[in-house]
């Protein structure tokens, strides 16, 4: 779900306050740690697919995961003055609660799942889906926080997602919002002290 706050955030930002202020903003962005980031998503491609082939990786796969939210929320809280980075630091560390308290797992509900691949959720049911998710049932904790809301059409994509992932998703389009604004005041501000200089 976080890129769909991404994109949502650069289509609004680009849209608001303009294609080259947009592409400005994301030029000058600068996150504390933020090249971590990439490493953690290859870090989370590199568990799916080795879960797959060895049954180390695949035993303790939820654990790893967990370690890399860990290791997310850290450089999320170094950004935590940054405009949104409170909300996406929320929403990451509801959905890091609900996995740590249910073994390294994201629980998803049969409701929620009905939208996704029939495939899939008799997977889920079965309990031989590979991957971070299990079926949400009345041994889950917190079950309030796992993927509980489905979106279908009319959204473009079918998925199952967490009350953290809206937050989250709030967060990202704060944060991409925010840095477009300054760069679209701070060339305004640019423009106007260049007028008022030739006037002078």
């Amino acid at each position: 779900m976080v890129y769909d706050g991404i994109l949502i955030g650069l289509i609004f930002g680009f849209v608001r306050y303009g294609f080259m202020n947009g592409l400005h903003a994301l030029a000058n962005l600068r996150i504390r740690g933020g090249l971590i980031f990439p490493v953690l998503l290859a870090a989370q491609f590199l568990v799916f697919y080795l879960q797959e082939n060895s049954s180390f990786f695949l035993q303790f796969n939820g654990w790893m995961f967990i370690l890399i939210y860990v290791a997310g929320l850290t450089v999320l809280w170094l950004n935590r003055r940054e405009d949104g980075f409170w909300f996406i630091f929320l929403g990451v560390f509801l959905n890091f609660l609900v996995m740590l308290v249910n073994g390294g797992k994201m629980p998803v509900s049969v409701e929620a799942a009905s939208v996704l691949d029939p495939v899939y959720l008799q997977m889920l049911q079965e309990g031989t889906v590979v991957s971070k998710h299990i079926l949400l049932d009345h041994t889950t904790r917190l079950g309030f926080l796992g993927d509980i809301i489905p979106l279908s059409p009319p959204y473009p994509r079918t998925q199952a997602i967490s009350i953290g992932d809206i937050i989250m998703n709030v967060g990202i389009f704060m944060y991409l919002k925010s840095i477009m604004l300054r760069q679209s005041t701070a060339k305004n501000n640019l423009r106007t002290s260049k007028t008022l200089h030739i006037h002078n």
